[in-house]
């Protein structure tokens, strides 16, 4: 899918987030959703099989965003799946959440760690990623396991890994 068409789907749930005075929250729905998507094969593979009518595939996502999403949440991420575009539904989510976050003024940092992380560390975070880069952020966490200890820290292209994981693979190369 070309990024034009990308971000044209984004910039509309954008929109709509943004109409129904419901932004922020949308868009941390559709970060939980695509990194859902990210994790299962076989929900993607379900997603963006045309072989499947487009009204079972709508009715998956609804059934699976049920009590855990807002109901704009879940009608944008099946409007997506609906035109065919569900192969294609993480990176539109992910181009839907950075898009909310500049319209805001800000970048989105996405953090993975090991453990949850509290509001407090991740508000601690934020101003401590923010002074570093000098931009203003808004931070998206995700719990991944593979991190063992410390944080993954990805903003746009730029990734600092400061897990324990990276430090033990520098300690073995220096050995």
């Amino acid at each position: 899918m070309s990024v034009e068409r990308v971000n044209g789907y984004a910039e509309a749930m954008v929109a709509v987030a943004n109409a129904e005075g419901v932004g922020p929250q949308v868009e941390d729905e559709l970060f939980t959703v695509a990194r859902a998507i990210e994790r299962s094969e076989e929900l993607q593979m379900t997603l963006s099989d045309q072989s499947i009518p487009a009204a079972r595939r709508q009715q998956i996502v609804e059934d699976l965003l049920a009590g855990g999403a807002s109901p704009i949440t879940s009608a944008l991420v099946s409007m997506v799946v609906a035109t065919n575009r569900g192969g294609e539904l993480p990176s539109i989510l992910d181009a839907a959440v950075a898009q909310g976050a500049r319209s805001r003024g800000q970048s989105v940092a996405e953090v993975r760690s090991a453990v949850p992380l509290t509001d407090e560390q991740q508000r601690r975070l934020a101003e401590a990623l923010s002074k570093a880069t000098g931009t203003n952020l808004t931070i998206k966490t995700v719990v991944d396991e593979s991190v063992l200890g410390g944080i993954v820290t990805t903003i746009d292209d730029e990734v600092i890994d400061g897990s324990v994981r990276h430090r033990l693979t520098k300690l073995r190369e220096a050995f």
